[in-house]
């Protein structure tokens, strides 16, 4: 299988490469000598660079403690920069995409009058994510993946022009096979259906080359970033974005993935809790674009997304339902555009944050902040699965679990099963649910998206489905902590250290 390849072919050039080091063992003290060289070099470049410190530090330790093979192993995968090429094309596109991006300011100086602090954070995300604030838009908010999947077939049944679909993972199943259906059926009926997904997201759910097979059927479809068996920082940058656009004037962005079990079609981990948004109106423009950039970039294509925005095709005005901003956050412009309009969600709470999130490896400055709000008088809360996917990186989860729960805040594990959703909501006033994660790779080194909602109507469902998901968890106090055997918190502890890696 196409995984058994991989494997090996990646195995084969690790076990290539430790040969190689052993049959040049006289030349070793040479190679020790230009290993510190490289590495100092690696470190000093390191320590300058505009990135979280843990990132760093992880780097560092097998940098000082294995010369050789750390500084050989940061070259091959450590560094995060496209060829002069790709960065050419990616920059050409995000111009172009400032350029329609541009909103009606009046929307935004209409919000910051009212409301400073919104607006405030509202600026941010205009200026550096270029995603304007948008009013004439409706926004349902969708507490369950079965709920997204019912939502989304129907919405698909009423597209007559287009539809845009770009996904982490894809798997053939119930889900996928309803939606397979639709997408057939509509683009024999004449509607341009595309769709992009990520190749190493799909590599254990779809076929290889699954993209031809969809060309065969009348879809346009992509993978981005294909992938190839090699040692490469290549595999750093993944497209994590989960977006649905029909006809330009509705669509669908959140945490759940085109696959079962995010609908509980089979049990994975337990009961799979996960949560998406549903828009109407005017923001859809802004998820409009961050598809249409990705597509432009990955299929090399120049075309205008002027023709494809919501008035052209929207049949009437949509009621206006508070302030809409979808925001995408890129790893290739060094501004994490995610943990920042997290870190100002947390500080301006004055009442209540409450967040759910599949993995809490944070950053000292996020710790900070959580802890900080709580010490404030601020009712901080965080909701995790119970129910690992990963076990090494739920360990670094509960690794974080102490220093909050003494600093005040409180955490809950969701006993049925696993948290997949990632949504915050502070003061009934403002929420965000997208595809970003609480950990490094997700707000550092992915390609995500989310939504910014400030006096919606929806942000209180947000608030009643995290209590409702919170009776069915069980709190993590102190002790919880304590009494973990000591070869675990010594485990939690040594994973801390390499989570950005992770």
């Amino acid at each position: 299988s196409r995984v058994v390849i991989v494997s090996v072919s990646l195995l084969a050039q690790l076990a290539i490469l430790a040969v190689m080091l052993f049959r040049f063992e006289q030349l070793y003290p040479v190679l020790y000598v230009l290993s510190l060289i490289l590495n100092t070099v690696i470190i000093v470049s390191l320590i300058n660079r505009k990135s979280d410190p843990a990132y760093k530090i992880a780097w560092i330790i097998p940098l000082t403690a294995v010369p050789v093979f750390g500084g050989l192993l940061y070259v091959i995968i450590g560094s995060n920069k496209l060829s002069d090429n790709q960065k050419k094309k990616m920059s050409s596109i995000a111009t172009r995409s400032m350029e329609v991006l541009q909103g009606d300011s009046s929307v935004l100086d209409e919000l910051a009058e009212k409301d400073p602090l919104s607006g405030v954070q509202s600026r941010y995300i205009c200026d550096w994510a270029y995603a304007p604030v948008h009013k004439g838009t409706g926004v349902e908010y969708l507490p369950m993946g079965e709920v997204k999947f019912t939502r989304m077939l129907e919405e698909l049944e009423k597209a007559k022009h287009y539809i845009f679909l770009e996904y982490f993972i894809i798997e053939q199943g119930v889900m996928w096979n309803a939606i397979h259906d639709i997408l057939v059926r509509k683009a024999e009926e004449g509607v341009e259906v595309r769709l992009l997904y990520d190749d190493v997201g799909c590599i254990m759910t779809l076929p290889d080359r699954y993209d031809r097979q969809l060309e065969k059927e009348g879809i346009k479809a992509s993978r981005f970033s294909p992938f190839v068996p090699v040692l490469t920082s290549r595999l750093n940058n993944r497209d994590h974005r989960k977006i649905c656009v029909i006809d330009g004037h509705t669509a669908f962005t959140g945490g759940i993935n085109l696959a079962d079990e995010y609908i509980n079609g089979y049990v994975k981990h337990g009961h799979w809790k996960d949560t998406a948004i549903l828009l109407k109106g005017e923001a859809v423009w802004n998820l409009t674009v961050m598809f249409l950039s990705m597509w432009d970039y990955v299929r090399g294509c120049d075309e205008d997304f002027r023709q494809f925005h919501p008035s052209v095709h929207q049949e009437e005005p949509v009621f206006d339902d508070g302030y809409v901003q979808p925001f995408a956050d890129s790893p290739l412009d060094n501004e994490p555009v995610g943990a920042n309009v997290y870190l100002n969600m947390i500080g301006k709470a004055s009442r209540y944050v409450y967040i759910t999130t599949p993995y809490l490896i944070l950053s000292d400055e996020m710790i900070n902040a959580l802890i900080n709000a709580a010490k404030g008088g601020v009712d901080v809360r965080i909701i995790t699965p119970h129910v690992p996917d990963k076990r090494y990186v739920h360990a670094v989860t509960r690794a974080n679990y102490e220093e909050l729960v003494l600093g005040g805040v409180k955490i809950y594990e969701y006993t049925p099963g696993f948290i997949h959703a990632k949504s915050f909501v502070a003061d009934d006033k403002w929420g965000v649910v997208g595809t970003i994660n609480l950990d490094y790779r997700s707000l550092y080194l992915h390609f995500e998206c989310a939504t910014w909602l400030c006096g919606c109507s929806c942000i209180p469902k947000i608030r009643e489905d995290f209590l409702a998901t919170q009776a069915l968890s069980s709190e993590v106090t102190a002790d919880d902590c304590r009494k973990a055997p000591l070869y675990k918190r010594f485990f939690r502890a040594f994973m801390r250290l390499f989570a950005p890696l992770m």
